[in-house]
């Protein structure tokens, strides 16, 4: 099993982390996003999109962060981190959703204005960012996780960038309960840190 990250990218380490946690074998491949390997004919006939990450397991080649947890998840027939049932299953998509949606466009793009230089407009992606997180604080306030009374995939495609909000300018002090979250899913084994830039308020 391959799995083809950037160390940089919070969606890398979204699969990063999972396959670590689930402790399946793999290698990991490192892209290199600024010599423009992801636009490579190689990388672009595992992914046309030109995105990282992509897991590579034999025939079966998956991209995009959120279906790599959900593959992963199904792989290691781990129902705790992915529910069979109706009700569980669509409470983890609703994250999935979310992750893919509200963080994409907030935590996540506050970042890639000071980490990578992109042209969003910070005061708006940063107050997205705040709308979601109280919305986190509250969903958190009376339970550790999102979904169950355990950690779930849904758990894990919301951690990355949330945790690393503050090298975008988004300020997570007022935000208790997300802290707690954060540090449970940092103390669950097989863990493995989203490394730290120094930009924004981690700076």
């Amino acid at each position: 099993m391959k799995l083809y990250h950037h160390p940089l990218s919070g969606h890398s380490h979204r699969a990063r982390l999972f396959v670590s946690l689930l402790g399946l074998p793999h290698d990991l491949v490192e892209v290199d996003l600024k010599a423009g390997a992801h636009k490579a004919p190689e990388f672009l006939n595992l992914n046309p999109f030109g995105q990282v990450p992509v897991l590579q397991d034999d025939d079966v080649v998956v991209s995009d962060s959120n279906a790599i947890l959900v593959y992963l998840a199904k792989k290691a027939g781990r129902a705790d981190w992915l529910p069979e049932d109706p009700a569980g299953a669509a409470a983890v998509q609703r994250w999935l959703s979310v992750a893919a949606g509200e963080v994409a466009y907030g935590p996540a793009a506050a970042r890639l204005i000071t980490v990578f230089g992109a042209k969003y407009d910070a005061d708006e992606v940063i107050g997205r960012a705040h709308v979601l997180l109280k919305r986190l604080e509250d969903r958190l306030a009376a339970r550790d996780w999102l979904v169950a009374d355990h950690p779930t995939i849904a758990d894990i495609a919301i951690y990355s960038y949330v945790a690393r909000a503050p090298e975008g300018n988004v300020d997570l002090a007022g935000y208790p309960a997300v802290n707690a979250f954060l540090r449970r899913v940092e103390a669950l084994p097989g863990f493995v840190s989203f490394v730290q830039t120094p930009v924004g308020l981690a700076a």
